[in-house]
């Protein structure tokens, strides 16, 4: 086995995905690798992906890894975290066996995941979603205690200017199948026009939706510089100690925003402002909703999208698979039906103008001209 191309590096994959063009070869350092994190890895056309960590540790059954095995993208997994010492951005490297080489040299060596490889370890790793489960309950009680005002009194919701109150709210995470579900509910936006809500990345999904989002929520760091000035309202947010990354990225553009510092995560806050603001319907697309999702994201702070979405549920409709419940279709006679009826005007309206049938009489004399009749 061998393969030899551009080197590409990158510890955080989704801003890796950004510089991967077809035939490079993709090198990270992502532990459990996510479901949206590997789709990102297919759509660049990558053939190779070494990881310097275990794309699949046994915590839980991620997806990741299987969607690239099965898409035909090889992995040379748990080369050692080295590798990012060892070769630079931009570097030709090789892969022969089991080696990644520069300069005919071996840097790293890991091993090769394939498909039946990565189903026997979900299979083992199902065992652990138990300890999971565990820990996720200690996290939700632990945040209930540190943020039960925001929960119950709303405490340190910002003001916008965007009218929210007793209006259709659309909040975008580009989640799982974000941009099938988006798509299906572009009649809804056009028809209601709710107030658009980006969380990070999801802004750029509203903007390649052909719409604007009124407002972007979130740390900053996987959105575009279009987006950020595409001239919404812009909430960063902050860790409860005040410290607040993202700020200066926006300050280096000159855009105005809100710090908003709360320690759950990005699209809660969304949900939370939509909610706090009086909003009539809030929907959401893209958004984490079950126990895989919430590890796939890697976070302690995940159990806040439990406790939000117990608060804010009696207004919160999810769109997580809107696009498969229906899809219109035009059935074969009723295209027939359609077209018979379009003709049937036509032909009335030849039949009761004198001004049509003089144009057709006319018509008929040209031709009978023109064949010697």
């Amino acid at each position: 086995m061998r393969f030899s191309g551009v080197a590409r590096l990158d510890k955080r994959t989704k801003d890796l995905v950004k510089r991967l063009s077809p035939g490079d070869i993709a090198i990270i350092d992502h532990v459990d690798m996510d479901r949206v994190s590997a789709e990102g890895l297919i759509a660049t056309g990558a053939e190779v992906v070494v990881n310097a960590s275990r794309s699949i540790s046994g915590a839980y059954p991620n997806l990741g890894p299987l969607l690239l095995t099965r898409a035909g993208v090889r992995i040379l997994d748990d080369v050692g975290s080295e590798v990012f010492g060892r070769v630079q951005e931009g570097a030709t490297v090789d892969i022969v066996g089991r080696d990644l080489l520069l300069d005919g040299e071996p840097v790293a060596s890991g091993e090769w995941l394939s498909v039946e490889s990565v189903e026997r370890a979900m299979e083992d790793a199902k065992s652990g979603l138990g300890e999971q489960l565990d820990k996720f309950a200690r996290n939700t009680i632990a945040f209930l205690e540190r943020e039960k005002d925001l929960l119950t009194d709303g405490v340190g919701i910002p003001q916008v200017a965007t009218p929210l109150h007793d209006r259709h709210v659309l909040v975008v995470v580009r989640g799982y199948d974000y941009r099938e579900d988006l798509n299906a509910l572009k009649p809804y936006i056009r028809e209601l026009k709710p107030a658009l809500i980006g969380v990070d990345g999801g802004a750029d999904a509203i903007i390649e939706a052909g719409f604007k989002p009124d407002i972007i929520v979130g740390d900053m760091d996987s959105v575009t510089d279009d987006a950020l000035t595409s001239g919404a309202e812009l909430l960063v947010h902050a860790y409860p100690d005040g410290r607040c990354p993202g700020r200066e990225r926006l300050d280096d553009l000159g855009v105005p925003c809100h710090p908003w510092a709360l320690s759950a995560t990005s699209e809660d806050l969304a949900l939370l402002l939509a909610y706090e603001a009086g909003a009539d319907l809030i929907v959401a697309v893209g958004t984490h909703a079950n126990l895989v999702e919430y590890l796939d994201k890697g976070r302690n702070g995940m159990a806040s999208t439990f406790l939000v979405r117990l608060k804010v549920g009696p207004k919160l409709v999810d769109a997580k698979g809107v696009n498969k419940l229906y899809r219109a279709t035009v059935k074969p006679a009723q295209l027939l039906l359609l077209v018979g009826a379009a003709l049937a005007s036509v032909a009335v309206t030849l039949l009761v103008s004198p001004t049509a049938r003089t144009f057709i009489a006319l018509l008929l004399l040209r031709l009978r001209a023109w064949i010697g009749i």
